[in-house]
Order: C-alpha cells, then structure tokens, then sequence
C-alpha cells in the first residue's frame, strides 16, 4: 500500500464560494486501499483523522452533486453545506468490508440531505411531506418541459413515467406555482419596519463543528452493516430491497410480496418493525 499523505486543510465556505470549489479540487482523492484502510481505523478505533481524510477526500462530489440542484434558486454554499452533513453521516455508516467504494455509498446520503434541504426552504408552506410526493416533486421539476403550466397530455405524460395519478401531478404542479412570502424586507418598506428573518436564528452546527463533536462522531460506532446483521433473512431483504438500492429503483410492497409469497401488507409490517430495531440499534450512545 502506498504511503499516506497528510491530510489537508479544512476548507471553509464563509468566504468565497469559487475558492472553495478550488480547494476541494486540489485535495488528493484515495485509493481503495487507502480507503479500506481509514474506514477501518475509523470503525474500529473510532479515529477521528481517519474520518476526517475520508471527508476531505470526498467534498469534491458534494460540490459535483449540489450543482445538479441549482434550478431551486437557493444559495449554493447552502447546498454544499447541507451534501457535507450528508456525506459525514455516509463515512460513519461506511463499511469497509462490503467491497463498495465511499463515492457509490455516499452519493445516497447527499443527495438525501440535500433534498431534505430544500424542501425545507424552498417554499414556506411544505409542499412534500410523504414519501411519494417528494418524489413527485423532484421528478415534476426535472421532466416538466418549461415554465408554463402542463397540457393535459403533457400531465398524462409525467405521470405515466412517474408512476403517478394524473390527479396527483396536476395538484404537485399547483404547489410548485404558488408564490412565496418575502422574509426579507423590500425596497419600498419602512425604514422601521422589522423582517420575520430577524426572528429566525440558525442554530444548526456547521460541518466542521459536526466533525468535531464527540457526541455525533460516537453515533452508530458498529456502523449499519451490524445492525443490520442482527435482523432475519426476511427482514434483512426488505429492508435492503426498499431502503438500499442506491440509485436504483426501491422494490415496491407489490414486488416483494410476490417474490415472497406474502402480502403487501404483510410486508409492510415486517418492514416497519425492522426500521424500528434499526432506528434503536443506531441510537446515538448517551
């Protein structure tokens, strides 16, 4: 194994975004060697320098998958900040041992902070809150063919490739046209009048405070793969089939039903107890 490097500098997003995106750049990426061998140390020692070059090594795909997300008209450094949470939570989940590189584990969990992000901020009111409307909302936003509103062929389209109700994309369509409140006082208002921003204070850690918390860097120390060893056979494939497939498509109920000659709801139970041994087993220790 070739010798390891230093790790580098944190870089920061309170200054220049550009600058950043450069700093990222130039950090060495691993080799699979290296990796496997940092992600041992991180889940057998809990070594805080391990994790912390598994991070490093890895900020450059955050900044990749963030720009994917910039038609939402929220800030980028936000993005890249919230992909960074997302891509900390992934390394101590990561497990060596599986065969899989940290870029192909790591992108999931971006991605789903990201998208937690902006459905926090991008409208006031919460457009999506299960998990069917979340993905129409991603998926309205990236096959709709423009800005006007969708034909009733246009609509019996998306919700063909979508796997929706024509009903249910007519409606999302609705939500995705509403108009915001300004929190921000405008060019016309008082010069004593007070924004609702001013009451709103973000107390959420940033990435370089979240990496140097021993409270969250002692989350899950046994990683996902363990608890998910300790569920059955049956358990174990759902949850894989329904929560794990990256980014390939999650079976549905129907699928699994059938593959396992019970029915849906039958699965659906079985599932919900299995996230619930999950959620516990990966409790942060007190």
């Amino acid at each position: 194994m070739r010798e390891m490097t230093l790790p580098a500098p944190v870089p920061s997003l309170s200054g220049s975004l550009e600058q950043y995106i450069q700093a990222v750049s130039r950090i060495p990426l691993l080799s699979a060697e290296e990796e496997v061998d940092l992600g041992r140390r991180l889940r057998d020692h809990n070594d805080l320098q391990a994790a912390q070059r598994l991070i490093l090594s890895h900020l450059r795909l955050v900044v990749s998958t963030a720009r994917q997300y910039s038609g939402y008209g929220l800030p980028q450094a936000d993005l890249i900040q919230e992909g960074n949470v997302g891509l900390m939570k992934a390394v101590r989940r990561f497990d060596p041992e599986r065969g899989v590189r940290l870029v192909s584990f790591a992108v999931h969990w971006i991605k789903a902070e990201i998208h937690e992000y902006i459905l926090r901020n991008w409208r006031l009111v919460k457009i999506a809150t299960t998990k069917a409307q979340r993905k129409l909302f991603f998926g309205l936003r990236s096959l709709k063919p423009g800005f006007g509103s969708l034909s009733r062929r246009e609509t019996q389209e998306v919700a063909r490739q979508l796997g929706v109700r024509p009903e249910d994309v007519s409606e999302m369509e609705v939500r995705l046209s509403g108009q915001d409140i300004s929190l921000d006082p405008g060019p016309d208002d008082d010069e004593h009048w007070v924004s609702p921003i001013a009451y709103l204070a973000d107390e959420s850690a940033g990435p370089v405070e979240l990496l140097e918390t021993r409270e969250q860097n002692s989350l899950r120390h046994e990683g996902l793969h363990q608890a998910l060893a300790r569920l059955d056979e049956r358990s174990q494939r759902i949850v894989s089939a329904r929560w794990l497939q990256g980014e390939k498509p999650a079976a549905t109920l129907q699928d699994l039903a059938g593959e396992m000659g019970i029915s849906a709801e039958r699965v659906r139970q079985i599932e919900a107890r299995a996230l619930q041994k999950l959620r516990a087993a990966l409790e942060p220790v007190a």
